[in-house]
């Protein structure tokens, strides 16, 4: 059901992780994680369309690093789609790969910085 991503097998169990479960989920989840920071934006009186495209990006990355209860809501939504043996794997490498997640994410939303001023 996830789209798939062709990258090279690693010897790194997270790296494998990044490419083959994390990367995935994000690309499959796009329109709803860029739906989640409209709304985002939007609860907070639209403050963001008025800023550079610079802080913008700036906002994106602050926003979802920061904003602790916006960072657990998103890890929630992109975990929720583990299957158990990844959901272990990923608590066996639970800082690393929440690190990559994050950094993943904010590549992902400012990368489509487009979308979210229209």
């Amino acid at each position: 059901m996830r789209p798939e991503i062709i990258t090279q097998p690693s010897e790194s169990v997270v790296e494998n992780f990044q490419n083959q479960t994390l990367r995935p989920i994000l690309k499959q989840q796009n329109e709803l994680l860029l739906a989640i920071f409209q709304q985002y934006i939007s609860v907070r009186k639209g403050a963001f369309y008025k800023l550079s495209e610079t802080e913008q990006l700036e906002y994106i990355s602050h926003s979802v690093k920061r904003d602790m209860k916006f960072k657990h809501y998103l890890e929630g939504i992109i975990s929720g789609h583990f299957t158990l043996e990844e959901y272990r794997l990923f608590l066996e490498n639970e800082e690393e790969l929440t690190k990559r997640l994050i950094n993943l994410l904010v590549q992902r939303l400012q990368s489509q910085l487009r979308l979210l001023t229209r």
